[in-house]
């Protein structure tokens, strides 16, 4: 351990404070240069989400809505259920995603009266 008696203190070298002007054109150019893009770019984009309507996604094609796979494919795992209840297929409470679907794609394969659509 060092005695500090032993040791002399060295002098702080004294710092310059900057001018005050000079500290507030620091401050205004930061506003300049990154809040007001910042606001802008916020702005811009909040404009085209009010100026969509609907969904944020664009409209399916009619492959979409012709082909139950990819109706299947855009529903959640609660969706797939109701119609799998709607089908009255067994067991579907306990079943995974995939076996769900494939449950589904037989049985709407099989139901060739009407249109292919859900």
């Amino acid at each position: 351990m060092r005695d500090p008696v032993e040791e002399p203190e060295r002098p702080r070298r004294q710092m310059h404070p900057l001018p005050r002007g000079l500290v507030e054109l620091y401050g205004l150019l930061a506003v300049l240069f990154v809040l007001v893009p910042e606001w802008m770019a916020g702005g811009v984009l909040s404009g085209f989400r009010d100026a969509r309507d609907g969904s944020e996604l664009p409209l399916p094609s009619m492959a979409w809505q012709r082909l139950p796979e990819l109706q299947l494919a855009t529903m959640g795992l609660a969706e797939l259920r109701q119609l799998a209840c709607r089908e009255r297929i067994c067991g579907y409470a306990s079943m995974g995603r995939q076996r769900l679907t494939n449950r589904l794609l037989r049985r709407l394969s099989r139901r060739r009266r009407g249109p292919r659509t859900l």
